[in-house]
């Protein structure tokens, strides 16, 4: 029985509150970085290990168990890890060491992994094609309100006043509140729910052919460049705010924030108008501005004036609508309705391998070696990749192509 559209909406809205969850508790230990280094001696390097390993469970986790859930079903993965990665927040903040807070986080990375493609394949099924993008923009932007805005405001003012342990204890306590609604409320979506086509469950050896799909490939190289410019900008940046310009860890916050609300704006817009315009010229665009707002930080007229610098960040921070492009609605798109948490998990994994463990690790080396301006070039790069991948992708956009999801 089709679902109903209060229902659709319903999802919708508990989804973006928990993905903003999920990005809250993995974003905050960039944010706590100027608190956390200097208590536990941590370096550059270190920092970015943080991340890398974080993102490196995400990826492995990710594909691992969207692959299980186009098996046994979706609410059968998502609500133990909403769970889990909160309570692994809390723990976060009883870490005394590098080696103890390393571990806490590559374990949150295998939870907070298959909250993603079980997520955005439900919504994706849930939607009508002329509303897909809308859709999964809104859901998807709340990892820039709740990752990148509240986060480094929040995290920074709570560590200012009562310690970074307290940081992480607050961070944790959404999630459990949403597994719990999740739990009450969300129900297990039928195979193409939003298709007149109904689908056998897939085998193991038929995931190796979303291979043969070009976009399918491309997508994954463009996860890549995407994860590169998400994850080493917000990694260095507030060291870059704190450590060369010289500011404090609050005023960071704020400035990291204003670009995360310009995040926000455009992480749903952007997937939004490519529902009428097409998903490749959207990508194009937006990949283009993302690639400034690493740059701004090492503009010195916005170095001495921190408003100007937060309004421009506000402005060119579109890169949170990359990501419902070439990690959600491209890939299930260009493949069978049946792959579509697997073909979320592949573009993930490949884009957390390259783009959230191994750049930020690289990085951090190069942070110690060139300073911190270089990372911010690193994260640039990673969005004029994404911009070189979308010239060749073939467009799927419903509203463009006149063709139906393929079956």
């Amino acid at each position: 029985m089709p679902i109903t559209k209060r229902y659709q909406t319903g999802l919708v809205v508990l989804f973006f509150f928990t993905w903003g969850s999920v990005f809250l508790a993995r974003m905050s230990v960039l944010y706590l970085a100027p608190f956390i280094a200097p208590d536990l001696h941590l370096s550059h390097a270190q920092v970015g290990l943080l991340a890398s390993a974080l993102a490196l469970a995400w990826a492995g986790s990710g594909l691992i168990f969207g692959a299980v859930s186009d098996r046994i079903g979706r609410r059968p993965v998502l609500i133990p890890t909403v769970f889990l990665f909160s309570i692994l927040s809390w723990l976060s903040g009883l870490a005394r060491s590098f080696a103890e807070l390393l571990f806490i986080r590559t374990l949150m990375g295998v939870a907070e992994g298959p909250t993603w493609p079980t997520m955005t394949s439900m919504i994706e099924a849930s939607s009508e094609p002329k509303n897909r993008g809308r859709n999964i923009g809104i859901v998807v932007s709340a990892s820039a309100l709740a990752g990148l805005a509240l986060a480094p405001v929040l995290t920074t003012q709570i560590a200012a006043r009562f310690g970074w342990r307290a940081a992480f204890f607050v961070t944790g306590i959404p999630g459990i509140i949403l597994g719990i609604l999740i739990w009450r409320f969300v129900k297990e979506p039928v195979q193409g729910e939003s298709e007149p086509h109904h689908h056998a469950k897939p085998s193991l050896k038929d995931y190796l052919s979303l291979l043969r799909y070009r976009n399918m490939l491309l997508c994954c190289v463009g996860a890549a460049g995407f994860m590169t410019w998400l994850f080493v900008m917000h990694s260095f940046a507030p060291l870059y705010i704190t450590e060369v310009s010289k500011r404090s860890a609050t005023t960071a916050g704020f400035i990291i924030g204003a670009g995360g609300l310009g995040a926000f704006m455009w992480g749903w817009i952007f997937p939004w108008v490519s529902d009428r315009t097409g998903r490749k010229p959207t990508l194009m665009f937006v990949a283009l501005i993302s690639a400034m707002a690493p740059l701004i930080y090492e503009v010195p007229f916005l170095i001495a004036h921190p408003w100007l610098m937060a309004a421009a960040g506000f402005l060119v921070n579109g890169g949170q609508g990359i990501a419902p492009l070439v990690l959600v609605l491209v890939p299930t798109e260009s493949v069978p309705a049946k792959f579509a948490a697997t073909a979320i998990g592949l573009a993930t994994l490949v884009g957390e391998i390259v783009g959230g463990a191994m750049a930020p690790a690289l990085a951090g080396a190069a942070a110690n070696r060139y300073g911190l301006g270089a990372p911010l070039w690193i994260a640039s790069g990673g969005a004029i990749l994404v911009l070189l991948v979308s010239l060749f992708m073939t467009e799927t956009a419903p509203s463009r192509t006149g063709q139906p999801r393929i079956a």
